[in-house]
Protein backbone atom coordinates (compact mmCIF):
# COMPACT_ATOMS: atom_id res chain seq x y z
CA UNK A 1 0.00 0.00 0.00
CA UNK A 2 1.06 3.48 -0.54
CA UNK A 3 2.09 5.96 1.94
CA UNK A 4 -0.52 8.55 2.11
CA UNK A 5 1.16 12.17 2.50
CA UNK A 6 -0.68 15.41 3.62
CA UNK A 7 1.05 18.99 2.92
CA UNK A 8 0.43 21.26 6.17
CA UNK A 9 1.46 24.99 6.02
CA UNK A 10 2.60 26.82 3.00
CA UNK A 11 4.94 29.47 5.12
CA UNK A 12 7.83 28.10 3.72
CA UNK A 13 8.37 27.86 0.10
CA UNK A 14 9.79 24.45 0.39
CA UNK A 15 6.85 23.14 0.48
CA UNK A 16 6.67 22.82 -3.11
CA UNK A 17 10.19 21.10 -3.01
CA UNK A 18 8.98 18.77 -0.79
CA UNK A 19 5.58 18.11 -2.34
CA UNK A 20 7.35 17.17 -5.53
CA UNK A 21 9.84 15.03 -4.29
CA UNK A 22 6.41 13.06 -2.52
CA UNK A 23 4.44 13.22 -5.84
CA UNK A 24 7.13 11.89 -7.55
CA UNK A 25 7.96 8.78 -5.03
CA UNK A 26 6.75 6.28 -6.00
CA UNK A 27 5.17 4.43 -2.86
CA UNK A 28 3.91 7.93 -1.98
CA UNK A 29 -0.09 9.03 -2.72
CA UNK A 30 -0.51 13.11 -2.19
CA UNK A 31 -4.00 12.95 -0.21
CA UNK A 32 -4.28 16.75 1.00
CA UNK A 33 -3.67 19.94 1.33
CA UNK A 34 -4.33 22.27 4.06
CA UNK A 35 -3.08 26.11 4.44
CA UNK A 36 -4.75 29.63 6.54
CA UNK A 37 -4.70 31.17 2.70
CA UNK A 38 -6.47 29.02 0.39
CA UNK A 39 -4.60 31.10 -2.50
CA UNK A 40 -1.09 29.38 -1.25
CA UNK A 41 -1.98 26.54 -2.30
CA UNK A 42 -3.61 26.54 -5.28
CA UNK A 43 -0.42 26.61 -7.47
CA UNK A 44 0.26 23.34 -6.15
CA UNK A 45 -2.76 21.50 -6.13
CA UNK A 46 -2.61 22.34 -9.75
CA UNK A 47 0.94 21.18 -10.21
CA UNK A 48 0.39 17.86 -8.10
CA UNK A 49 -3.30 17.22 -9.28
CA UNK A 50 -5.35 17.62 -6.08
CA UNK A 51 -8.95 17.91 -6.23
CA UNK A 52 -10.68 20.70 -4.79
CA UNK A 53 -12.25 18.66 -1.86
CA UNK A 54 -8.75 17.80 -0.59
CA UNK A 55 -7.81 21.37 -0.18
CA UNK A 56 -8.46 22.63 3.60
CA UNK A 57 -8.04 25.62 5.79
CA UNK A 58 -8.74 23.72 9.02
CA UNK A 59 -5.65 20.98 10.17
CA UNK A 60 -8.22 18.73 12.08
CA UNK A 61 -10.04 18.36 9.09
CA UNK A 62 -7.53 17.98 7.14
CA UNK A 63 -6.45 15.18 9.02
CA UNK A 64 -9.65 13.71 9.76
CA UNK A 65 -11.05 13.48 6.11
CA UNK A 66 -7.48 12.71 4.31
CA UNK A 67 -6.05 10.23 6.94
CA UNK A 68 -2.29 10.52 5.96
CA UNK A 69 0.64 8.24 7.18
CA UNK A 70 2.87 11.59 7.37
CA UNK A 71 2.29 15.42 7.44
CA UNK A 72 5.15 17.86 5.55
CA UNK A 73 4.51 20.29 8.24
CA UNK A 74 6.07 24.10 6.87
CA UNK A 75 5.07 27.20 8.91
CA UNK A 76 7.06 30.12 10.30
CA UNK A 77 9.24 28.62 12.73
CA UNK A 78 7.74 30.21 15.93
CA UNK A 79 4.85 28.28 14.66
CA UNK A 80 6.86 24.87 14.55
CA UNK A 81 5.87 23.85 18.11
CA UNK A 82 1.74 24.64 17.87
CA UNK A 83 1.52 22.82 14.57
CA UNK A 84 3.62 19.40 16.03
CA UNK A 85 1.09 19.57 19.10
CA UNK A 86 -1.74 19.90 16.93
CA UNK A 87 -1.02 17.17 14.38
CA UNK A 88 0.57 14.46 16.67
CA UNK A 89 -2.43 13.58 19.13
CA UNK A 90 -3.52 12.51 15.32
CA UNK A 91 -0.97 9.66 15.15
CA UNK A 92 0.30 11.10 12.04
CA UNK A 93 4.21 10.72 11.55
CA UNK A 94 5.68 14.37 11.36
CA UNK A 95 8.35 15.80 8.88
CA UNK A 96 9.23 19.17 9.57
CA UNK A 97 10.94 21.42 7.48
CA UNK A 98 13.90 23.41 9.12
CA UNK A 99 14.84 25.02 11.30
CA UNK A 100 13.69 22.75 14.41
CA UNK A 101 12.02 25.60 16.03
CA UNK A 102 12.56 28.94 17.62
CA UNK A 103 14.01 27.53 20.84
CA UNK A 104 15.37 25.08 22.91
CA UNK A 105 11.72 25.05 24.71
CA UNK A 106 9.57 24.60 21.48
CA UNK A 107 11.75 22.09 20.44
CA UNK A 108 11.29 19.88 24.05
CA UNK A 109 7.78 20.81 23.15
CA UNK A 110 7.80 19.13 20.01
CA UNK A 111 9.45 15.94 21.07
CA UNK A 112 7.41 15.63 23.54
CA UNK A 113 4.52 15.52 21.54
CA UNK A 114 5.73 12.99 19.14
CA UNK A 115 6.36 11.01 22.20
CA UNK A 116 3.52 11.03 23.97
CA UNK A 117 1.51 10.14 20.16
CA UNK A 118 3.73 7.33 19.83
CA UNK A 119 4.65 9.39 16.41
CA UNK A 120 7.88 9.49 14.43
CA UNK A 121 9.20 12.88 13.70
CA UNK A 122 11.95 14.12 11.20
CA UNK A 123 13.46 17.51 11.02
CA UNK A 124 14.70 17.96 7.27
CA UNK A 125 17.79 19.60 6.25
CA UNK A 126 18.09 20.05 2.85
CA UNK A 127 22.03 20.45 2.85
CA UNK A 128 22.39 17.00 4.29
CA UNK A 129 20.97 15.77 0.90
CA UNK A 130 23.81 17.40 -0.74
CA UNK A 131 26.65 14.93 -2.18
CA UNK A 132 29.71 16.50 -1.35
CA UNK A 133 28.87 17.33 2.60
CA UNK A 134 27.81 13.65 2.61
CA UNK A 135 31.00 12.79 1.25
CA UNK A 136 32.63 14.94 3.36
CA UNK A 137 31.13 12.74 6.25
CA UNK A 138 32.02 9.54 4.89
CA UNK A 139 35.42 10.72 4.95
CA UNK A 140 35.38 11.63 8.28
CA UNK A 141 34.00 8.22 9.54
CA UNK A 142 36.67 6.54 7.60
CA UNK A 143 39.40 8.28 9.71
CA UNK A 144 40.93 9.93 6.42
CA UNK A 145 41.59 13.15 8.48
CA UNK A 146 41.89 11.57 12.21
CA UNK A 147 39.74 13.21 14.89
CA UNK A 148 38.00 16.07 14.51
CA UNK A 149 38.54 19.31 15.56
CA UNK A 150 37.02 21.78 14.20
CA UNK A 151 34.35 22.82 11.96
CA UNK A 152 33.74 26.34 9.70
CA UNK A 153 30.67 26.94 8.07
CA UNK A 154 29.48 29.81 6.24
CA UNK A 155 26.26 29.81 3.95
CA UNK A 156 23.49 31.61 3.06
CA UNK A 157 22.16 33.18 0.03
CA UNK A 158 21.00 36.62 -1.97
CA UNK A 159 18.17 36.44 0.73
CA UNK A 160 14.73 33.98 1.47
CA UNK A 161 13.24 36.22 -0.96
CA UNK A 162 14.80 35.68 -4.45
CA UNK A 163 13.78 32.58 -4.87
CA UNK A 164 10.97 30.57 -4.77
CA UNK A 165 10.00 26.58 -4.64
CA UNK A 166 12.90 24.30 -6.86
CA UNK A 167 14.99 27.71 -6.67
CA UNK A 168 12.62 30.13 -9.12
CA UNK A 169 14.42 33.18 -9.37
CA UNK A 170 12.22 36.04 -8.03
CA UNK A 171 12.81 39.95 -7.51
CA UNK A 172 11.18 40.48 -4.36
CA UNK A 173 9.86 44.31 -3.57
CA UNK A 174 10.60 46.18 -0.47
CA UNK A 175 7.16 45.99 -0.02
CA UNK A 176 7.19 42.45 0.15
CA UNK A 177 10.36 42.32 2.77
CA UNK A 178 8.37 44.68 4.92
CA UNK A 179 5.65 42.19 4.98
CA UNK A 180 7.64 38.44 4.77
CA UNK A 181 7.66 36.26 8.15
CA UNK A 182 11.31 36.05 7.15
CA UNK A 183 11.74 40.01 8.82
CA UNK A 184 9.42 39.32 11.64
CA UNK A 185 11.49 38.87 14.82
CA UNK A 186 8.10 37.30 16.66
CA UNK A 187 8.07 34.73 13.64
CA UNK A 188 11.72 33.31 13.79
CA UNK A 189 13.03 35.37 10.64
CA UNK A 190 16.16 36.27 10.43
CA UNK A 191 19.18 34.61 9.02
CA UNK A 192 20.55 33.77 11.81
CA UNK A 193 17.50 31.21 13.05
CA UNK A 194 16.88 30.71 9.25
CA UNK A 195 20.99 29.35 8.36
CA UNK A 196 22.53 28.92 11.63
CA UNK A 197 20.61 25.61 12.10
CA UNK A 198 22.26 24.20 9.14
CA UNK A 199 25.88 24.61 10.22
CA UNK A 200 25.02 23.63 13.57
CA UNK A 201 23.49 20.17 13.28
CA UNK A 202 25.40 19.09 9.91
CA UNK A 203 28.65 20.47 12.29
CA UNK A 204 26.92 18.53 15.58
CA UNK A 205 26.32 15.05 13.02
CA UNK A 206 30.59 16.00 11.90
CA UNK A 207 31.56 16.13 15.67
CA UNK A 208 29.50 12.90 16.65
CA UNK A 209 26.98 14.08 18.49
CA UNK A 210 29.65 16.45 20.67
CA UNK A 211 28.70 19.50 21.85
CA UNK A 212 30.45 22.57 22.62
CA UNK A 213 31.07 24.20 26.20
CA UNK A 214 30.36 27.51 25.17
CA UNK A 215 29.58 29.97 22.74
CA UNK A 216 30.16 34.02 21.70
CA UNK A 217 28.01 35.55 18.64
CA UNK A 218 27.56 38.36 16.78
CA UNK A 219 24.31 39.92 14.23
CA UNK A 220 24.31 42.80 12.17
CA UNK A 221 20.89 44.42 11.70
CA UNK A 222 21.41 46.89 8.94
CA UNK A 223 18.59 49.56 7.89
CA UNK A 224 16.58 49.53 10.67
CA UNK A 225 15.81 46.01 10.44
CA UNK A 226 14.08 43.79 13.42
CA UNK A 227 16.14 40.63 12.10
CA UNK A 228 19.78 40.30 10.91
CA UNK A 229 20.96 39.30 7.74
CA UNK A 230 24.67 38.47 9.22
CA UNK A 231 25.84 36.39 11.97
CA UNK A 232 29.21 35.35 13.33
CA UNK A 233 29.13 32.28 16.12
CA UNK A 234 31.88 30.83 17.75
CA UNK A 235 31.22 27.36 19.74
CA UNK A 236 34.30 26.31 21.92
CA UNK A 237 34.53 22.77 22.31
CA UNK A 238 36.87 20.51 24.32
CA UNK A 239 38.72 19.75 20.94
CA UNK A 240 38.97 23.09 20.00
CA UNK A 241 36.94 26.37 18.06
CA UNK A 242 34.53 26.01 15.18
CA UNK A 243 32.88 28.80 13.54
CA UNK A 244 29.40 29.29 12.19
CA UNK A 245 28.35 32.23 9.58
CA UNK A 246 25.17 33.41 8.23
CA UNK A 247 24.38 35.60 5.61
CA UNK A 248 21.58 37.04 3.96
CA UNK A 249 22.96 39.26 1.42
CA UNK A 250 25.77 37.25 -0.51
CA UNK A 251 27.03 38.06 -4.13
CA UNK A 252 25.01 34.89 -5.81
CA UNK A 253 23.22 32.37 -4.84
CA UNK A 254 25.49 28.88 -3.78
CA UNK A 255 23.17 26.77 -6.26
CA UNK A 256 23.53 28.90 -9.23
CA UNK A 257 27.53 30.79 -8.89
CA UNK A 258 29.72 30.08 -5.49
CA UNK A 259 29.75 33.61 -3.65
CA UNK A 260 33.06 34.61 -2.29
CA UNK A 261 33.09 33.40 0.43
CA UNK A 262 32.47 30.29 -0.39
CA UNK A 263 29.39 28.58 1.00
CA UNK A 264 29.82 25.63 2.31
CA UNK A 265 31.77 23.34 5.18
CA UNK A 266 35.55 22.90 6.13
CA UNK A 267 36.57 20.61 8.60
CA UNK A 268 40.02 20.17 10.44
CA UNK A 269 41.54 17.03 11.92
CA UNK A 270 44.21 15.80 13.74
CA UNK A 271 45.54 14.47 10.74
CA UNK A 272 43.98 16.70 7.78
CA UNK A 273 41.42 18.73 6.48
CA UNK A 274 38.37 18.67 3.66
CA UNK A 275 36.65 21.59 2.08
CA UNK A 276 32.90 20.40 0.95
CA UNK A 277 30.94 23.56 -0.79
CA UNK A 278 28.09 23.42 -1.33
CA UNK A 279 26.55 21.28 -4.45
CA UNK A 280 30.06 21.07 -5.43
CA UNK A 281 31.16 18.14 -7.70
CA UNK A 282 33.89 17.27 -5.78
CA UNK A 283 35.94 17.73 -1.55
CA UNK A 284 39.42 18.95 -1.43
CA UNK A 285 41.32 16.21 0.84
CA UNK A 286 44.34 17.23 2.81
CA UNK A 287 46.43 15.07 4.44
CA UNK A 288 49.86 14.87 6.07
CA UNK A 289 50.69 11.87 3.61
CA UNK A 290 49.35 14.37 0.67
CA UNK A 291 49.13 17.65 2.20
CA UNK A 292 49.59 19.31 -1.48
CA UNK A 293 45.76 17.77 -1.29
CA UNK A 294 43.87 15.70 -3.50
CA UNK A 295 40.34 15.69 -5.32
CA UNK A 296 37.82 13.56 -4.10
CA UNK A 297 34.44 13.35 -6.47
CA UNK A 298 31.22 13.59 -4.37
CA UNK A 299 29.98 10.14 -4.20
CA UNK A 300 26.47 9.36 -6.33
CA UNK A 301 23.65 9.45 -3.62
CA UNK A 302 21.22 6.86 -4.11
CA UNK A 303 17.41 6.22 -3.01
CA UNK A 304 16.67 6.46 0.26
CA UNK A 305 19.58 8.92 0.54
CA UNK A 306 18.54 11.19 -2.32
CA UNK A 307 15.78 13.71 -0.69
CA UNK A 308 13.68 13.69 2.83
CA UNK A 309 10.87 11.58 1.32
CA UNK A 310 12.83 9.14 0.18
CA UNK A 311 14.40 8.37 3.94
CA UNK A 312 11.27 9.20 5.77
CA UNK A 313 9.35 6.85 3.76
CA UNK A 314 12.54 4.28 4.02
CA UNK A 315 12.21 4.56 7.99
CA UNK A 316 8.55 3.99 7.95
CA UNK A 317 8.82 0.80 6.57
CA UNK A 318 11.26 -0.50 8.04
CA UNK A 319 10.27 1.26 11.52
CA UNK A 320 13.49 3.07 11.58
CA UNK A 321 13.87 6.21 14.10
CA UNK A 322 15.76 9.28 11.75
CA UNK A 323 19.36 9.26 12.52
CA UNK A 324 22.41 12.00 11.77
CA UNK A 325 20.91 15.83 10.84
CA UNK A 326 17.22 14.68 10.63
CA UNK A 327 16.95 12.89 14.51
CA UNK A 328 15.77 15.16 17.12
CA UNK A 329 18.49 14.40 19.06
CA UNK A 330 20.84 15.89 16.82
CA UNK A 331 18.76 18.48 16.12
CA UNK A 332 18.68 19.69 19.61
CA UNK A 333 22.15 19.88 20.31
CA UNK A 334 22.05 22.25 16.73
CA UNK A 335 18.92 24.26 18.63
CA UNK A 336 21.04 24.90 21.42
CA UNK A 337 23.99 26.11 19.85
CA UNK A 338 21.36 28.42 18.21
CA UNK A 339 19.71 29.22 21.23
CA UNK A 340 23.20 30.21 22.44
CA UNK A 341 23.93 32.20 19.67
CA UNK A 342 20.99 34.45 20.44
CA UNK A 343 21.59 34.94 23.97
CA UNK A 344 25.47 36.28 22.82
CA UNK A 345 24.51 37.98 20.90
CA UNK A 346 21.57 40.09 22.85
CA UNK A 347 23.71 39.93 26.01
CA UNK A 348 27.23 40.64 23.99
CA UNK A 349 29.40 38.72 26.08
CA UNK A 350 30.08 34.76 25.63
CA UNK A 351 27.37 32.08 26.96
CA UNK A 352 27.40 28.80 28.45
CA UNK A 353 25.59 26.17 26.25
CA UNK A 354 22.23 26.13 27.20
CA UNK A 355 20.64 23.48 28.67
Amino acid sequence: MKIRVAGINFDHFHMGDLLRMASSHPEVELVGLCDEQPARMQEAAHCFGIAEDHLFTDVDACLERTKPDFVILCPATARHAEYVERVAPHKVHLLVEKPFAASVADADRMIAAAQKAGVMMAINWPLRWVASHCTAYRLLQEGRIGDLQEVHYYDGNRGPLYHGADKQEITPTADQKRQSWFYKQAQGGGSLLDYLGYGTTLGTWYHGGRAPLEVTAVTDLPNGLEVDEHSITVARYASGLSKFETRWGTFTDPWTHQPQPGCGFFLKGTDGTMGSFDYAPEVRLQTRRNPAGEMIPSEELKPPFQNAIQYFVDCLRRDREPEGPLSPAISRIGQQIVDSAILSARLKKTVALVP
